[in-house]
């Protein structure tokens, strides 16, 4: 398996902090673990972000809230707190700092409603006055560079995202991503890469642009499109830890124009799965895996060319029931020998 990659272009900087280069692993609830971020490193993200964090969950001791903000193995950890209580945001973000954290990032973009009932996530961006407040608690709690995750707006009639920009740098935030949906869109139709452009136009903060980048050339195109200075990436990165570095190399002109061949797709599959064990113990190391196997599988058979329909529904059928880790482990070999026969016929 490759060590990790190093590039030869500018960095992006968050406050005080350099990055290798301008593209991020997006902070994706159930899916950025540890192990999944360490392994993106390892391929050339240059930042990862941790799953998002319920505050006031973590000022409890709430376990699957700390699990959420471990960070041991990234050089730098960014964690991405939640809520809509400016004091226990601004609490849970000194709690994360002593703990390691060298970012925090606020979620004020998260669509899902079990979220946005609660006024946080992207609920937020239709009480600017209460995201606001958030922002500056957080920037006054810690000394280390915070940065806002959102979106266009809520929906198609009120496009708040220059105004929350605006609000964030003067809040004395380092940095605003923002996905190129509304709240209302969730992830249906294609994000508006073009729309990104007015929040660049409007801050001088460094603006990361998100939402459909699933290709390498999609790198590129985004920033192209909506003049960021970064792209974040979310469910094009599932199954694929290496994808982000990808991007980075399509974005700095270099060559490359293919995944990890099988055989190491494999290796790093069984690394993740060791991991997710270790970090969650046997039984629920094994439920949390299953979802990543899936995603595994169907970029190791789509990178093929095999019918990945067929394929892979089979070897999800057998492999996502299974509770004992040796026989998982040994279904992921048959699957993954199973498809690189088949590409070769």
């Amino acid at each position: 398996m490759q060590e990790t990659v190093a590039f030869s272009i500018p960095a992006l900087r968050i406050g005080s902090h350099a990055l290798p280069n301008a593209v991020i692993l997006a902070p994706m609830a159930g899916i950025t673990d540890a192990p999944v971020r360490r392994m993106a490193v390892r391929y050339g993200a240059g930042l990862v972000i941790s799953e998002m964090v319920a505050s006031e969950a973590l000022l409890e001791g709430h376990p699957e809230m700390v699990l959420r903000a471990e960070g041991e193995g990234v050089p730098l950890h960014a964690v991405q707190i939640a809520g809509n209580d400016p004091y226990l945001m601004g609490e849970a973000a000194r709690v994360a700092e002593a703990a390691g954290a060298g970012i925090i990032d606020i979620n004020m973009g998260c669509p899902a409603k079990r979220v946005t009932t609660g006024a946080a996530g992207a609920a937020l961006l239709r009480d600017l006055p209460l995201a606001q407040a958030i922002l500056e608690a957080v920037r006054g709690a810690v000394s280390i560079p915070v940065t806002v995750k959102t979106r266009l707006g809520w929906d198609d009639t009120a496009s708040t995202a220059v105004d929350l920009a605006r609000m964030a740098q003067e809040s004395g935030l380092a940095m605003v991503t923002i996905h190129g949906r509304t709240r209302c869109q969730f992830y249906t139709g294609r994000a508006d890469w073009t729309a990104i452009r007015a929040v660049k136009d409007a801050v001088s903060i460094p603006v990361i642009a998100n939402g459909d980048v699933t290709a390498p050339s999609d790198g590129p195109a985004i920033l192209d499109a909506s003049g960021a200075d970064g792209v974040m990436i979310g469910r094009g990165a599932q199954g694929r830890p290496w994808f982000p570095g990808r991007v980075a190399r399509a974005i700095a002109g270099q060559h490359d124009t293919a995944d990890p061949d099988l055989d190491e797709q494999h290796a790093v599959l069984l690394e993740l799965y060791e991991g997710w064990l270790e970090l969650y113990g046997r039984a629920l190391g094994v439920r949390q895996a299953r979802k990543h196997v899936g995603w595994a599988l169907d970029a190791a058979a789509g990178g093929t060319g095999a019918a990945r329909a067929g394929i892979v529904a089979g070897w999800r059928k057998r492999l996502l029931v299974l509770e004992d880790p040796a026989q998982v482990k040994a279904g992921i070999g048959a699957a993954f020998d199973d498809i690189m026969w088949r590409a070769a016929a």
